[in-house]
């Protein structure tokens, strides 16, 4: 990342202010089934505890002050200060400081002075590329985007008369200019959902932003849209959670919050909107924004489903645009504006992208920007090409690396039962490299989780991709309710970005926070509790104990917190398989072990077939394609949501959901 995401204090702390952290207990029940007694134990938190070490801060400080207590004044003024400055995620920090100017217009705590710098701040920032001054923030991705444009309306709302000193525009301008930009991403996600999918990071970026519009926005239109997607959300939350945990496939994630549930962004929003998680106090943006708002409601609805734990529940959804029907959803790669909307799926280098892409970075001067600073060598190469008309054959020969962090069209499934959740997406991608996609996870509750990749570099948690997030390149996965099969073919490809350096893929199964962990051949079974897993490896697999590789030459993590963790997994071909069981169906974990045992998969390269003791007679290749006990299993053209709720058509404006006390109905326009 460009930037240390801390503020920089100039000012000392009250007197009164908590002096350590204490830690709330993970909830894997609803703690309290009326919100106000939920949002009375989150302010409790807020005000009894510190804000941590980085830029979310300032959002703390705001919910300290609704609680009643004075705020940490120099967390308040360095929150200015990191906006002044342009650092990236300067948007996030701008949502705390336009909240607190809509909320608490003239709170006694803070002095005149306070009030009118951040004015200033407001009125000097830069809210979109093409406005003037250098800077190396990410303003494009799906989450950024809506920060800004949100940020930019609701700052120009405040002022609508003054002028922006960077932009020279008037307040009125600057809400004219960015309410086309919002409506049509509140649009897209309607119908579309997230590029960014069950983001356990991203989606509480997403909700700030919202929570600020349904709260402040004087745009009637604006206000509801911003309803119905904060609606989705919390309903993408809710059916793809576990005892707590938003515990599914992601489409962008990272190390710590995989492999930590407590570390989740969501996990606060969670217990407060469900009754379920931690109050987290690493990323608490959106959940003091709701705690704050008066005119969000959650439906009852959702929270009925966020507590229900129905014996067997599948989900499928549908989620992103395929590039090759841009023009459907009204969007040119060659129009800088819907060059921005693009963006939102990182589609940089794609064929259909690249040239409109080669052209921002020269208008928006991006060339510098530190997040395309890999691209920079390349500069002369790009133009040329460009000049040449070049540009798309150049990316199909690079394709499967350059493209990594492009997140097109996404099917997948959720499975859980009372005990376990299962969740992939499927067939996505696969041999293309990776970034950020989390593309399987079998939960047995809290960080008894399972998953695997394919490491892209052996350091790093925070670029990506890297050992545990994201793939050097990606698999091809399938499920069928408790069971899921992933492929990984491992070769090398023509590459500027990740050149595949690592060809064996590896499993996150951490023993310690398992009853029990028996490895047996190319087995390992897990349980927890009345929950069951079994992993398969087709390939010779060891533990990483500490971080020396048994085998002469292959380089694995030497990171503490891996040893013991970690089962590394030899070959370019390697088939991992998946399957959950519980004491009710599959009875004692000894006979869950001995029925896979017995049922060990016959491999031939990247072909699979599986007698799964739950399901039957499972198929699955590199491929063709997924049977199960004779049946072909859709991986492609799921619709937007297919679970027992309701079946919603994938671009439809109009969702109706339905359990068996009563409708939730969800209309677009």
């Amino acid at each position: 990342m460009p930037h240390e995401y801390t503020y920089q204090l100039t000012l000392p702390e009250p007197s009164e202010y908590p002096k350590t952290f204490q830690p709330d207990s993970f909830s894997t029940e609803c703690f309290a089934m009326n919100y106000e007694d939920r949002r009375t134990a989150f302010f409790e938190f807020l005000k009894n505890n510190p804000a941590r070490d980085n830029f979310k801060a300032a959002f703390h400080e705001v919910g300290r002050m609704a609680a009643g207590d004075n705020p940490h004044l120099g967390i308040l003024q360095a929150a200015l200060d990191y906006i002044n400055q342009r650092r990236d995620c300067a948007d996030f920090v701008m949502h705390s400081i336009i909240r607190l100017l809509y909320q608490f217009p003239n709170h006694p705590i803070l002095p005149y002075d306070f009030y009118k710098e951040a004015e200033l701040v407001v009125l000097g920032f830069k809210y979109w590329p093409d406005e003037p001054g250098f800077d190396s923030m990410c303003t494009w991705t799906e989450n950024h985007h809506i920060l800004f444009a949100s940020a930019a309306y609701l700052a120009g709302q405040l002022y609508p008369q003054a002028e922006f000193t960077n932009s020279r525009q008037s307040g009125e301008q600057k809400k004219r200019v960015n309410r086309e930009r919002i409506l049509r991403w509140l649009d897209l996600r309607f119908q579309t959902g997230f590029s960014e999918w069950l983001s356990h990071v991203y989606y509480d970026e997403d909700l700030a932003a919202l929570i600020n519009l349904v709260e402040f926005c004087d745009d009637l239109e604006i206000v509801e849209k911003s309803k119905k997607v904060i609606d989705l959300i919390l309903l993408d939350i809710a059916i793809n959670s576990f005892k707590g945990v938003f515990a599914s496939t992601h489409g962008r994630s990272y190390e710590w919050v995989k492999k930590d549930p407590a570390e989740e962004a969501t996990t606060a929003v969670s217990k407060l909107m469900f009754g379920r998680g931690i109050f987290s106090m690493s990323d608490n943006m959106s959940a003091v924004l709701f705690a704050l708002s008066e005119k969000y409601k959650l439906p009852v609805f959702i929270f009925r489903v966020a507590n229900e734990d129905p014996v067997e529940f599948n989900n499928r959804q549908r989620m992103g645009i395929r590039l090759s029907e841009l023009h459907h959803w009204g969007l040119d790669p060659d129009r800088m504006e819907d060059g921005m909307a693009l963006l939102t799926l990182e589609a940089y280098l794609h064929p259909r992208t690249i040239t409109g892409f080669v052209n921002m970075l020269d208008a928006f001067k991006w060339w510098d920007n530190e997040f395309f600073s890999p691209f920079a060598p390349y500069r002369g190469l790009l133009k040329m090409a460009k000049r040449l008309r070049l540009l798309p054959l150049l990316a199909r020969v690079l394709e499967k690396d350059i493209t990594r962090n492009t997140r097109e069209e996404v099917n997948l499934i959720t499975y859980r039962t009372r005990y376990y959740q299962l969740s992939t997406a499927v067939d996505y991608r696969k041999g293309y490299g990776g970034d950020q996609q989390h593309i399987w996870q079998a939960s047995l509750g809290g960080k008894a989780v399972c998953f695997t990749t394919h490491p892209a570099r052996l350091s790093g948690r925070v670029e990506t991709p890297n050992y545990w997030a994201g793939s050097g390149l990606l698999p091809r996965a399938a499920q069928y309710k408790n069971v899921t099969v992933v492929l990984y073919k491992l070769k090398s490809i023509p590459a500027l970005y990740v050149p595949v350096r690592h060809f064996y893929t590896h499993a996150w199964l951490p023993k310690n926070e398992f009853d029990e962990v028996l490895h047996d051949g190319h087995w390992v079974f897990a349980r927890k509790g009345k929950a069951y897993l079994g992993l398969y490896s087709s390939n010779p697999t060891f533990w990483n104990m500490n971080g020396i590789s048994p085998v002469p030459g292959l380089e694995i993590s030497k990171e503490p917190n891996n040893f013991g963790n970690e089962i590394v997994a030899l070959g370019k071909r390697q088939v991992w398989l998946c399957e959950l069981g519980d004491e009710e169906k599959s009875g004692s974990f000894t006979d869950f072990c001995q029925c896979l045992r017995m049922a060990t998969p016959r491999v031939s390269g990247l072909s699979v077939t599986y007698q799964s003791p739950s399901q039957g007679l499972v198929k699955f290749a590199w491929q063709g394609d997924f049977i199960v006990d004779g049946k072909t299993i859709p991986l492609k053209e799921f619709p937007r949501y297919d679970n027992p709720y309701g079946c919603v058509p994938f671009g439809s404006k109009e969702m109706v959901f339905e359990d068996k006390e009563g409708n939730f109905t969800l209309v677009l326009d």
